[in-house]
């Protein structure tokens, strides 16, 4: 038998990689028992998934889709316009695939596919990665065939959904298999050569690239090469300071920062929900600085789950643009007995078995509904 997925999330590595990993899961599930599994992948072509998705081996299909801002502007009326027409691309992409059911990760491209998708009756699934979900999930989940969360006890958000289940976030599976020594040498780094690993998320940071310059400029990390992922906004600044800086590597966007998380001494990350779960699946030491802005504040509560059991170090981003980051990272460099115990407890907190239990999850609703 062949099952058959759309999935769509986008706009960030955060929407796109779980939904990756989750295309990845099933194709991996329904293969081992001898069925065939195809999933393709709906989104904006210009949006890092246009990107990401092809690279990944899966088929993908432009949607036209714009955000809904919170308060009425031009940027409302835009929206509005474009939805029709990122509907009747959908439309088209249900009649002539015939999926099974639709998946999302979340995302405003990911809202023409849903919408489409109940109005052809077909279960409409949803993975929410973080403690309060957004807009799009939250609304969108109210008819949920199946809601799957990242975290626990966060049911009370779907309470019209049909099935919620607590899954964890799903982590590509080399994540879970990178240790350190090996992904240092794969980097051609020294064995004492000191690695910092900052990553501002997939549209970088201003804080975190902020510090890694007044670090270079300090002239107290000259034994510390610097790994920066800033985002393209960033580049240019960037790549004129690396030819300054001989210690300094910067680039727009790292498609493997598994490897760079694993084999660095100490990481400066955000701590988006699926970032939070790739440090527990390497086991890795970092200082995670919640993004101020998020909804509900939510990073700061996925840093501090991980931070209360020992497994990272918590800094406010005000903290960071204050320059308070730059002695806890040099403390952390020189004792790598403290290192070692960060490493250990955030990997104990992994999950390994959660992109199993996703599939399974999906796969009893398909049940469900096909028989």
């Amino acid at each position: 038998m062949e099952y058959r997925f759309i999935i769509t999330g986008g706009g960030t590595s955060g929407h796109i990689n779980p939904a990756l990993t989750i295309a990845d899961s099933l194709t991996e599930f329904y293969t081992s028992r001898g069925d065939t599994c195809k999933c393709i992948f709906t989104g904006r072509r210009d949006k890092l998934e246009g990107e990401l998705v092809p690279k990944a081996g899966y088929e993908f299909y432009h949607v036209d889709a714009e955000p809904f801002p919170m308060k009425p502007s031009g940027q409302l009326m835009k929206a509005v316009r474009t939805m029709p027409k990122g509907r009747r691309t959908c439309k088209k992409l249900i009649a002539e695939f015939k999926p099974m059911a639709v998946i999302t990760t979340g995302g405003y491209s990911s809202v023409p596919l849903l919408l489409e998708g109940m109005r052809h009756k077909i279960p409409v699934m949803i993975h929410e990665a973080n403690a309060f979900p957004g807009r799009a999930n939250r609304r969108l989940g109210r008819k949920a065939a199946l809601v799957m969360t990242g975290f626990p006890d966060i049911e009370s958000y779907f309470p019209t959904a049909q099935k919620v289940v607590y899954t964890g976030n799903p982590v590509r599976k080399m994540m879970f298999s990178k240790e350190k020594e090996v992904c240092r040498k794969a980097l051609g780094l020294a064995p004492d050569e000191k690695m910092v690993f900052v990553m501002g998320g997939s549209l970088g940071s201003a804080t975190l690239t902020g510090f890694v310059r007044k670090a270079l400029d300090s002239g107290e990390c000259n034994n510390v090469k610097f790994v920066l992922s800033c985002g393209k906004q960033h580049q240019e600044e960037f790549s004129e300071l690396s030819g300054k800086y001989p210690n300094l590597d910067a680039r727009s966007y790292i498609d493997d920062p598994g490897t760079y998380m694993a084999a660095a001494d100490c990481c400066v990350l955000r701590a988006g929900a699926v970032t939070c779960a790739e440090v527990c699946a390497i086991g890795c030491c970092a200082v995670l600085v919640p993004y101020p802005y998020a909804a509900h504040d939510h990073q700061t509560y996925n840093a501090n789950s991980i931070k209360d059991k020992g497994g990272c170090e918590v800094m406010s981003d005000s903290d960071v643009a204050e320059g308070k980051l730059l002695p806890v990272i040099k403390e952390l460099l020189n004792d790598t007995s403290r290192q070692d115990k960060m490493r250990q407890a955030s990997k104990a907190m992994s999950m390994p078995d959660t992109s199993v239990i996703i599939a399974e999850s999906i796969d009893e609703v398909i049940k469900k509904y096909y028989g």
